[in-house]
């Protein structure tokens, strides 16, 4: 069985687009959002189950790349209804206090859960070497001192690392949820709240060509002078073309250490805009 990643991004955005193109409560959204990716997630797991992978490598690169951004979004906006349907106030002082303190709970949950694990350094040097042993089923290593959680997941539908990697994603997008709501120049509603966008227009290429094109703006300094940051520069974007990005940095690192050119999408609109250049003549 054969599952693209590309499609599954485009299937969660297209979903994110239909459901930000109506006038609903971010509760609203994030709890229809998670029904639509419990149930992804169930049809995919069924998929695998019946018919399984015909090499090593698919499966690898659906425990390691497909499932955890499934995953990863199911427990951010399962995350988010929770926040939203339990803040004590739309407004004022006790509003921003508790997405204080929900922010504060995030980090000491990164700082003793995440970060300081081998795994996590593994994952964000983008290393290969250890694949076999991390996302292929059957091969979990109780000698490491696993946490509990192991016992809690489907070892039929779980390799376990797949489960950390797809809680580090949550917990990227849930640390920029949180900022959002504390920060209101954060809040990408609030930065473009006089800018008309049609919800229409998205992005059609993928997130890392979005990521490359952010990401050269911001080196050349061509938007507000270079002034601007890249966390807000990327907001811009999301909110632009409705689109969510995951970890930008992570992302860029890849970026700076992939085979071939590293600036595929803009060697790309250079030829494009040549191309087009050239029709005109």
């Amino acid at each position: 069985m054969e599952i693209l990643l590309s499609e599954i991004l485009l299937k969660i955005r297209h979903q994110e687009n239909i459901f930000s193109s109506h006038i609903m409560q971010t509760s609203d959204e994030a709890y229809q959002m998670t029904l639509f990716l419990n149930t992804m997630l169930h049809n995919i797991k069924a998929d695998v189950l019946k018919s399984g992978f015909k090499n090593e490598q698919q499966e690898i690169d659906f425990f390691k790349n497909i499932k955890p951004q499934i995953l990863g979004k199911l427990i951010y906006y399962n995350k988010v209804f929770r926040l939203e349907t339990t803040c004590p106030a739309s407004k004022g002082k006790m509003y921003q206090s508790f997405y204080e303190k929900q922010l504060k709970i995030l980090k000491t949950e990164y700082e003793e859960n995440i970060c300081n694990e081998d795994f996590y350094r593994y994952y964000r040097a983008n290393r290969t070497d250890r694949d076999h042993s991390y996302f292929t089923l059957g091969n979990i290593n109780y000698h490491d001192g696993l946490k509990s959680g192991v016992f809690e997941i489907d070892l039929t539908f779980s390799t376990y690392y797949d489960h950390k990697i797809a809680h580090i994603i949550a917990n990227e997008l849930i640390y920029t949820y949180l900022l959002s709501k504390i920060n209101p120049e954060e809040n990408p509603d609030a930065l473009l709240q006089n800018l008309e966008t049609n919800k229409d227009i998205s992005w059609t290429n993928s997130q890392n060509a979005l990521i490359e094109l952010i990401y050269a703006l911001y080196a050349s300094n061509s938007v507000a002078y270079g002034k601007i940051g890249i966390r807000k520069l990327a907001l811009i974007f999301q909110v632009l073309f409705q689109t969510p990005l995951n970890d930008i940095h992570h992302s860029f690192h890849r970026m700076k250490t992939r085979a071939g050119s590293r600036t595929a999408f803009l060697d790309q609109l250079k030829l494009s805009l040549e191309e087009y250049m050239d029709k005109d003549l």
